[in-house]
């Protein structure tokens, strides 16, 4: 399998209409063409560098029988080579197996199975190329992953051991010490001892959308391999009905992004659903792919693949150009994490939100879409993904071009801010955005000690107003938490807004993890009453982060209060001094009286 002296460019103008949203199908294919080519050197690194101690593939035969029948496919059938080469786990099985061999390790299997896997790479192409040949390959727990195609089974006396995959006349047979599975003429279908990959497609227009749901290849996960955790019948059925309705909806709304979605998504790895919940991850190694936890509708997964797609997109870019210069540190704040991200997460959230703020924008501008829903998603993530951008954009870590592609995305996502929405809409977009704000600087900053010294000697002097020594600047972030978070606020506005309004959302929100009553009457609009509660929270725990931020947009809800510009701007000093007064102070203050002190001197 020689690897070519092609050189792979992404030209400017590719460029730039990524970065604005304005892509098509053929940049995409050139991504796919570069991201062929890396993984193609990858694995010949790989192999070249473990070809050195034959020892470290244990059981299975050498490396030279592998390059053999790796080239015979290639001489016989390119597009079976290039089609493995093609496939997302290759990629991050290639990535993986690597970082085992370079620090000499084993991973979640012995490193013999990890590198053995190139035979079961091999013997999937050979069999897509319909070769007579046969191989070893590894055996772990009774399955062998044939990748793309699917997985035999059979019984296992041990966890890590080898099968035979042989091939003659068209007719392919896995066998072991245990047992034989002779794989149906038709692979796609499963048969006895065998589970094929399934697949899920749909026509919409002129668009064709096809991936796999991919639940058994050991290599599908974000971090370590994985047994295989096959889909039952009625969840496979929710998958497909659940793809075709939002594959209707991208191609409704946003028929640009769907057909870059055509070409560049291969493959969905399906988790569980999690209540209130749309976990998703995607992985630069692993191009073509997302995971994504089963939605409750299918617009939340339009969105959730927007999203992926959109992480799938800059992986490519950034194999292609620099963007920045590497700095690790945990240290900027993002409205769709609850920790501290570095510029390089960062960077990839908004250009996945951006995404999602434009696939929400459309939405809402249709008549069938959930408009209410839709244009609060719109007004909060263009909000959200916007003011990110502009603290990215003045960060000293990025390159021209990484400047550059942000100038692109600033240029679309700019003029979007000016787009009306309803008023009530952009008034709850502005509340959860103040939320969760707050709530990140509640837990991740601390406050200069000896601020915090001096607004707590004021305090027991009895001055009416804080020393004018509030203003310095924070400290940077930490990423160890002071505290838990809940997500229930947003979780009851958009159910609110999703639902039939409040009556319905009465008899959800004690479903909700985490809402309490006061959380409920918040989001309804009750926000004396909710300042009540949380105030009770608050008496029972002076602490808690959620009751100390939601009492503060309960009080903002009834009008202009300096309490509640100390809760929702400068948290964590409110906090501090509070914990300091109730070591110090005989007549502790509650958390409110407090903030409204320390309020007088707090913009907002």
């Amino acid at each position: 399998m020689p690897h070519s002296g092609t050189y792979h460019y992404l030209p400017w103008s590719d460029f730039d209409s990524l970065a604005r949203l304005n892509g098509d199908a053929s940049m995409v294919g050139r991504l796919r063409r570069a991201e062929h080519s890396r993984r193609k050197l990858l694995l010949h690194a790989l192999l070249e560098a473990s070809a050195k101690t034959p020892e470290l593939y244990g059981p299975l035969p050498p490396l030279d029988d592998v390059w053999e029948l790796l080239a015979r496919v290639e001489t016989v059938s390119p597009v079976a080579l290039d089609s493995l080469l093609a496939h997302p786990y290759t990629g991050s099985w290639a990535g993986y197996t690597t970082r085992l061999l370079h620090n000499g390790i084993d991973g979640v299997c012995p490193l013999w199975m990890h590198l053995g896997h190139v035979h079961a790479v091999a013997a999937a192409a050979a069999i897509i190329a319909n070769l007579d040949f046969e191989i070893a390959v590894p055996l772990w727990d009774g399955n062998v992953a044939l990748p793309s195609l699917g997985m035999a089974r059979m019984p296992a006396t041990t966890p890590f051991s080898t099968a035979n995959v042989r091939g003659a006349r068209g007719r392919h047979v896995v066998s072991s010490e245990t047992g034989e599975v002779r794989l149906p003429a038709d692979l796609a279908s499963d048969a006895p001892g065998w589970w094929s990959v399934r697949k899920c497609e749909t026509h919409v227009g002129r668009h064709r959308f096809s991936v796999s749901l991919d639940d058994l290849d050991p290599y599908r996960g974000l971090y370590e391999p994985l047994p295989p955790e096959r889909l039952e019948i009625t969840e496979l059925g929710a998958w497909r009905r659940l793809l075709d309705e939002a594959w209707e909806l991208l191609a409704g709304a946003t028929p640009e992004l769907a057909g870059l979605m055509a070409t560049g998504l291969d493959s969905v790895v399906p988790k569980p659903s999690v209540p209130f919940q749309n976990p998703s991850a995607s992985t630069g190694e692993a191009f073509g792919s997302a995971v994504i936890g089963l939605p409750t509708d299918a617009s939340e997964l339009a969105a959730t693949l927007v999203h992926e797609f959109q992480h799938i997109v800059l992986g490519g870019v950034l194999h292609l150009k620099q963007l920045y210069a590497s700095d690790p540190r945990e240290r900027i704040y993002v409205p769709w994490r609850d920790d501290p991200r570095p510029l390089s997460g960062a960077l990839q959230g908004v250009y996945a939100f951006f995404g999602v703020a434009a696939y929400w924008r459309r939405m809402a501008e249709t008549e069938t879409g959930p408009s209410r829903r839709a244009r609060f998603e719109f007004a909060y993530w263009r909000g959200q993904t916007w003011r990110t951008l502009a603290t990215l954009r003045r960060d000293a870590t990025l390159t021209e071009a990484g400047r550059r592609f942000l100038d692109g995305i600033a240029a679309v996502l700019g003029p979007w801010q000016h787009e009306p929405v309803p008023e009530d809409i952009a008034e709850l977009a502005e509340a959860l955005a103040a939320d969760h704000q707050a709530g990140w600087r509640l837990r991740h900053l601390r406050p200069d000690p000896a601020m915090v010294a001096a607004a707590t000697g004021a305090w027991l002097a009895g001055r009416s107003r804080p020393p004018v020594v509030l203003a310095p600047a924070d400290l940077p972030p930490t990423p160890v938490p002071d505290g838990p978070w809940s997500r229930s606020r947003p979780t009851l506005v958009r159910l609110g807004l999703s639902k039939g309004g409040h009556s319905d959302l009465r008899d959800i929100w004690p479903t909700v993890p985490g809402a309490t009553v006061a959380d409920f009457l918040l989001t309804t609009g009750r926000f004396t009453d909710a300042a009540r509660s949380y105030r009770a929270e608050l008496r029972a725990d002076p602490d808690l982060p959620a009751s100390l931020v939601g009492l503060g947009l309960a009080l903002a809800g009834t009008g202009p209060n300096p309490a509640a510009r100390a809760l929702l701007h400068r948290p964590e000093l409110v906090r501090a001094v509070h914990r300091d007064l109730r070591r110090t102070a005989r007549d502790v203050p509650t958390p409110e009286k407090l903030a409204w002190w320390l309020g007088q001197l707090v913009s907002g």
